[in-house]
């Protein structure tokens, strides 16, 4: 059954630090492979894009056939029932509603009559996103990438998703018709980050790329940053239940399922005020794990990273929760509103016994691409502003230049750049000599 840990407990400190770095290590030969792959893309194009997708994917393409067609997207919508499209379509309106909330605006002050100071907001040209392929198929983070990048007003939207052995995901396809992802390669892994970056003569170079990934897919965005922005880097996933004793166990027990499932790196935490209750949730875990498809998957992540946590009250467990920065924060509690304000790190929070993680992974409308492993100390959810840039606007008039212009010409005398005063000073209409 999942451990049941104390705060006091003479180990829990390092029994902690496995579940929390659980995702830090690369695993040996994964960096060469990545450099190998992202360099051959990058000097060979489109022939190592078929080579790699034929090694991997069991698929073989040549550079026509690269990009979905607009008939195999007919295909993939006629296969796709019209209950299943409005559920998508209503997804897609719920994180367009909410992600408009968002959006930034070009401002210009006039606090100051002479000088003109602002802010310029433009979306990105172009954007890329990775969506996961074959049995990890998933509409959903379609939806979270590109539904926000089109609000932000994209130029253009390219989707990559690898297709092993052909086999094309229709609800992957249809989601990306829904959100309006311009174009659609058939390629993953690593090989896909390094088109995306790069560009090839089939597929165009992007600005930024977004989306979640294996470990090659991560490693492959970190060293391509820089070279185009990417969202960030994320690892395996996680969720952190707060309880106060009210509520259903089997609620809690399926919430923790829930994120468990993913893969075996997964975590899933419960810190509870109740020992009974804690209790009654691990009885409903061990029955609820039984009847999952992914069982074994499941059972990997509750064995070794899974925990339920005994606290004195409500702020212990909150003040554990920050320092842990969780990416989904569940606060199950009786008057979860309350308990908010002292909540400072978490990627998505979860109010009451009747949220649970999943509604926002799908249909809430704020994004799921959420910051992992301790990461929400200082990285935000996907939002409209991952999808623009900003730019500084700055208007002197003579008098305003006239005004500023001695301390401007004093910080650059300052720094012994002479060049940078003289461009100040000669366009002074009085300098005293």
């Amino acid at each position: 059954m999942i451990r049941f840990l104390r705060f006091s407990d003479a180990g829990f400190a390092e029994t902690f630090r496995q579940i929390t770095a659980r995702g830090e290590t690369i695993p040996a030969g994964v960096v060469e492979t990545v450099q190998e792959i992202l360099l051959a893309v990058r000097e060979r194009g489109d022939a190592a894009l078929c080579e790699y997708t034929e090694r991997f994917d069991r698929l073989k393409l040549e550079a026509e056939t690269l990009e979905v067609s607009a008939a195999e997207i007919a295909q993939a919508l006629d296969a796709v029932d019209s209950d299943t499209m409005a559920t998508l379509q209503l997804a897609a309106e719920r994180i367009a509603a909410f992600h408009s909330k968002q959006k930034e605006a070009t401002w210009l002050s006039d606090d100051e009559p002479d000088i003109q100071l602002g802010q310029m907001v433009t979306p990105l040209d172009r954007v890329g996103i990775y969506v996961p392929g074959g049995k990890a198929a998933y509409p959903s983070s379609v939806l979270m990438n590109a539904v926000p990048a089109k609000v932000a007003g994209v130029g253009e939207i390219i989707m990559t998703v690898p297709m092993p052995d052909g086999v094309v995901n229709p609800y992957v396809l249809a989601a990306a018709h829904i959100a309006g992802v311009d174009r659609i390669f058939k390629i993953g892994g690593a090989q896909a980050v390094a088109a995306l970056a790069y560009g090839t003569a089939t597929v165009p170079r992007v600005d930024k790329i977004t989306g979640p990934g294996n470990i090659y897919v991560a490693t492959a965005k970190r060293l391509v940053f820089g070279t185009v922005d990417i969202d960030m880097i994320a690892g395996p996933s996680e969720i952190l239940i707060i309880n106060d004793g009210s509520g259903n166990p089997a609620h809690i027990a399926a919430d923790l399922l829930s994120q468990a499932e993913h893969d075996e790196l997964a975590a899933a935490i419960l810190i509870t005020t109740d020992e009974a209750f804690g209790r009654q949730v691990a009885e409903a875990l061990e029955i609820q794990l039984e009847q999952l498809s992914r069982a074994a998957i499941a059972r990997q992540s509750i064995d070794q990273f899974g925990a339920i946590i005994l606290a004195r009250d409500l702020a212990e467990a909150a003040a554990f929760s920050n320092r842990i920065a969780p990416e989904h924060l569940e606060l199950a509690v009786d008057e979860p509103f309350e308990l908010l304000p002292q909540i400072r790190h978490a990627g998505a929070v979860f109010l009451g016994h009747h949220t649970p993680e999943a509604a926002g992974d799908y249909l809430a409308g704020p994004n799921h691409t959420l910051p992992t492993g301790g990461t929400a100390r200082f990285f935000s959810p996907l939002g409209t502003g991952d999808f623009v840039k900003k730019t500084s606007l700055v208007s002197f008039s003579a008098e305003g230049l006239n005004r500023l212009g001695e301390s401007i010409v004093k910080i650059a005398e300052l720094e012994g750049l002479e060049a940078h005063a003289k461009s100040v000073s000669i366009r002074l209409k009085q300098r005293p000599e």
